[in-house]
């Protein structure tokens, strides 16, 4: 098997589907761009949050999936091998949880405390607090 991030538009509307034990899953086909040519990727989601993140999109949306990725060949009416995908997807990103996160993040007030550094404390400038800086220099 194969751990994989892949990322293209949708072929299709997503489809809800019920296994025999009564959970829900989704399924749906990706178009890649590879090289001078498309492949297609058959997917399969099984979480809550890839099954909701999938439910949400439309033939057409860009998508990126991360799962593990199984390469599979196919015969076409001619008898010549295709390749094929499947995806068992773990993780889906859309443009829309990109764009949500960053309004998250610009809704979240900057905390200005002073810099400790050189500056005399009634002089310190206000930066934007970072819990991983530690003060020191940026060494390249």
């Amino acid at each position: 098997m194969i751990e994989a991030l892949i990322s293209g538009k949708l072929h299709g509307q997503p489809a809800q589907k019920i296994a025999r034990t009564g959970k829900p899953y989704e399924t749906a086909r990706v178009r890649a761009h590879a090289g001078d040519s498309d492949v297609f990727i058959n997917v399969i989601a099984f979480s809550q949050a890839a099954c909701e993140a999938l439910l949400a999109l439309s033939e057409g949306d860009a998508v990126a999936l991360a799962g593990t990725l199984t390469p599979k060949a196919w015969l076409d009416k001619e008898g010549a091998a295709r390749p094929a995908l499947d995806l068992v997807a773990s993780h889906v990103l859309t443009a829309y949880h990109v764009t949500r996160k960053r309004k998250a993040l610009e809704r979240r007030p900057y905390e200005l405390q002073p810099h400790e550094s050189q500056y005399p404390p009634d002089t310190q400038p206000l930066t934007r607090h970072d819990e991983f800086d530690d003060g020191g220099p940026l060494d390249f």
